[in-house]
């Protein structure tokens, strides 16, 4: 069912729609999982396009629909697919909200009687109160690709890394809580008791489909952990759970092209070389860019042009 959780008129005739594909399993009875102890069923919400140009989650809110809506026996409770909460900037391929420049992961919970997109904001906000996890995806930016990795805010690691681990991704980062702004969607919901994990893979303006076929197995099988889904899933193997003391960030020294000569998600040795920024005008390497330190190299710049300061990287240190 195509429910709408927005509606505004704009300019030229035109309307904002935020609108959710709700899908309601026909199982009658939970499939095991905190469901069966609960006694309810669960309600889990797939919350992505936040940011218009960030489309990895296009692939899952796609795939997802498709295999829960085959298989309604199978899934006990309700799962809310949210594909496109920004689609003016999707439509525009605007990170923020064509026409007011705000960035919406900026604005939650919002306000009931605030501008366009602080009702936008509440409007989703209320929505997606009270599922049992809600799990919010973004993509990099076009400049960087990451590895599948789940982001938590300290302050809810106790509720959320039994659960992270579930959705395929390759590595938890728990962030200090200094680090995390306080109007971001998962804070919001976080802070108001509904579970929200932050899923960050791939880059910017594109999608990586082999990124989004685990993910989506992933949140089957979080749905199954859930009790809300008895059909098949692909478990992926445990991943490495971070702090941010143990993350080393590489930043170019020099303006140029960056050309890399590691390859993302890959193991790098303390020394070894990253890639070189070059000077398309002379000819001449401007910098060597090598690893401060070993462990995982799991964000890699992929826009090639950089200026002194320009993040290059980010390695995840001491990973055996």
């Amino acid at each position: 069912m195509i429910e709408t959780v927005f509606a505004s008129e704009l300019p030229v005739g035109e309307r904002l729609l935020i609108r959710k594909h709700r899908i309601e399993g026909t199982a009658a009875t939970p499939f095991g999982g905190e469901a069966a102890k609960r006694g309810h069923k669960p309600r889990i919400a797939v919350v992505t396009g936040i940011h218009g140009d960030e489309l990895e989650g296009q692939y899952v809110a796609f795939k997802l629909s498709q295999i829960l809506e085959e298989n309604l026996d199978k899934l006990y409770g309700t799962v809310d697919i949210y594909p496109a909460i920004n689609p003016l900037g999707i439509n525009s391929i605007e990170r923020s909200v064509p026409m007011f420049d705000v960035d919406l992961n900026r604005t939650f919970p919002g306000k009931a009687d605030g501008d366009l997109t602080e009702t936008l904001a509440r409007a989703v906000f209320d929505d997606v109160s009270g599922a049992d996890v809600a799990i919010d995806i973004h993509a990099s930016n076009i400049f960087l690709r990451e590895m599948p990795q789940v982001r938590i805010n300290e302050i809810s690691a106790d509720e959320l890394l039994p659960l992270a681990p579930l959705l395929n991704v390759d590595y938890v980062w728990v962030h200090a809580s200094a680090t995390v702004l306080q109007s971001t969607f998962a804070y919001a919901l976080n802070t108001t008791g509904t579970r929200t994990l932050v899923v960050e893979t791939g880059v910017g303006m594109r999608v990586t489909n082999a990124y989004g076929e685990s993910l989506t197995q992933g949140i089957l099988r979080l749905a199954a952990h859930l009790g809300a889904w008895g059909g098949d899933f692909v478990s992926a193997e445990p991943p490495i759970i971070s702090n941010d003391g143990e993350v080393s960030y590489l930043n170019a020294g020099a303006g140029g092209i960056f050309l890399p000569e590691a390859e993302h998600g890959t193991m790098v040795k303390e020394g070894q070389l990253i890639g070189i920024v070059a000077n398309a005008l002379t000819g001449e390497v401007a910098e060597r860019v090598v690893a401060p330190a070993s462990g995982l190299l799991f964000t890699l710049r992929e826009y090639p042009v950089v200026y002194p300061g320009s993040l290059l990287g980010r390695i995840l240190k001491d990973v055996n």
